[in-house]
């Protein structure tokens, strides 16, 4: 965010640069747990900061949010609050990995980066720690807060591929590595990440003959967020979207294509079952609109479920950003 847009919470009361140290809406976003939680365990437990600015605002060390990451890691054990801070008031010096006071950022090369939870990060921008320990409590509040910081602050390409994936990447190791016990952590991040989308995207573009692209999962493929965010991201530069989600079966995709006549289809596969190069052939290959002018759509085939399996002559954009670019070249 930039410096104009930011609260008088930036600066130290005497109206110059902003005091050392952290505030608490900062605080708050890389604990990924709403301002007044920090301001109730500041006032009922005794985990202010330590040092005073002098001004109306304090200020927060890299010690001060160490015993709030404690906090946090306590608390999501099921450990009640007032114990949880008893603990962290008197724990022993910070931890190798506690939340820098010098901004978000990726961690240190060669560290590895855990939420409080035994959720393994690794070096990714400082807002996947927050999104990761809300979306481990289950916070709903704060998990909005900080999709929608991200977003705002990032853009819809870059939160995408620098908070949202990294997290989402986590959780699901996290899951797969578990016996499926953090399943529910998985579908609650989803939920509030498809809700995030919807949103931030702007309002429907209206239909351009020959201009609009049709999204769609191939059949029995479930994985709908990918499309989701590519959906916003092309309404937000103009292009008129149809969207159909998850597991679209073969006739009504055709149907969808035969219907809409569009400029694209964008196929996506999230494992090699659900990808089916037949299908991607044959949607190439369909035509409309009068004899001698007839028209086809290009074909993206996108998702990792499609590696090994490319289709000649389709496009396979290996990320978000170059999928935004092939199908709106012309935006901003």
């Amino acid at each position: 965010m930039s410096a104009h847009g930011r609260s008088g919470e930036d600066r130290d009361g005497s109206g110059g640069p902003p005091a050392a140290g952290l505030t608490t809406g900062d605080v708050a976003r890389r604990l990924g747990v709403a301002p007044t939680t920090v301001r109730t365990w500041d006032r009922r437990y005794g985990l202010g900061p330590e040092a005073h600015t002098g001004g109306r605002h304090r200020r927060w060390t890299p010690a001060d949010v160490a015993k709030l990451e404690r906090m946090c890691a306590l608390t999501a054990t099921g450990l009640p609050p007032a114990e949880a801070a008893r603990l962290a008031r008197g724990a022993g010096p910070p931890a190798a990995d506690s939340v820098r006071a010098d901004g978000p950022g990726p961690a240190p090369a060669g560290r590895r980066s855990r939420t409080g939870s035994g959720l393994r990060l690794g070096d990714v921008r400082q807002e996947c720690r927050g999104v990761a320990r809300a979306a481990l409590r289950l916070d709903a509040a704060a998990l909005d807060e900080l999709l929608t910081a991200a977003i705002a602050g990032h853009g819809l390409v870059a939160a995408w591929t620098e908070v949202i994936v990294p997290t989402l990447q986590a959780v699901g190791r996290k899951w797969e590595n578990s016996g499926e016990k953090y399943v529910e952590v998985e579908h609650f991040l989803s939920w509030h990440v498809s809700g995030a989308l919807r949103q931030a995207a702007p309002r429907t573009v209206p239909d351009r003959p020959g201009s609009t692209v049709v999204l769609a999962c191939t059949p029995g493929e479930t994985h709908t967020l990918p499309l989701e965010v590519l959906s916003a991201a092309l309404t937000e530069r103009g292009v008129p979207v149809r969207m159909f989600g998850g597991a679209l079966p073969v006739d009504p995709l055709l149907a969808a294509v035969r219907r809409t006549g569009p400029a694209a289809v964008a196929l996506w596969a999230q494992s090699r079952a659900t990808a089916s190069r037949p299908l991607a052939q044959h949607v190439a290959a369909m035509e409309w609109g009068v004899r001698g002018a007839r028209r086809s759509p290009a074909v993206l085939t996108l998702g990792p479920g499609w590696a090994g399996q490319a289709v000649a002559g389709l496009a396979r954009p290996p990320g978000l950003a170059e999928a935004v670019a092939a199908l709106a070249p012309d935006g901003p």
